[in-house]
């Protein structure tokens, strides 16, 4: 008799799971804060912690994944520690918002069908506003918002978010 592997990893995602689960008292009216709860334990919502969830509240997984695809709140993509939001809207777009774009991906060698660093600790993201018109162009970096942004002033944040992580 074989006996299987078992990946601690996956068994130590599911304990956190099953935390999160019991936080919210297993509830399924609660699928949102649920998944809330998951994708920032891991950054994104991985496919089989989404059907985990999905048979522990006792509710299809199509349920689950509806919640998840419908919010864009939810990634179904790993993210990167860092997520840096530039705002592509008109008045950013006109300040030169397209540059920062061009200094990120050339930074961070990334492209648009790949916006997250291999390592995950960058994830570049464009948006269509962040309403800070008066700022533009406007970058925001985790939570912190930048304002009139330039192309070094781009380069200088990514090298300073690049030292934290040393």
């Amino acid at each position: 008799m074989v006996t299987p592997v078992v990946n601690a990893e996956k068994l130590n995602n599911f304990s956190k799971v099953c935390e999160i689960l019991e936080r919210f008292d297993r509830q399924p009216s609660k699928i949102i804060p649920i998944l809330q709860a998951v994708q920032e334990e891991y950054r994104y919502l991985p496919e089989e912690i989404m059907t985990f969830v999905a048979t522990s509240l006792g509710i299809s997984p199509a349920r689950v994944f509806g919640v998840a695809t419908f919010y864009s709140h939810f990634s179904l993509e790993p993210k990167g520690k860092n997520i840096i939001k530039v705002c592509d809207g008109t008045a950013c777009h006109v300040k030169g918002s397209s540059g920062l774009i061009d200094v990120i991906r050339r930074e961070l060698k990334l492209t648009e069908k790949e916006p997250t660093t291999e390592d995950l600790l960058f994830t570049l993201e464009t948006v269509s506003c962040l309403g800070a018109c008066g700022l533009a162009p406007a970058v925001v970096i985790n939570e912190k918002v930048f304002g009139q942004v330039s192309k070094k002033q781009m380069k200088d944040l990514i090298d300073e978010y690049r030292t934290k992580e040393d």
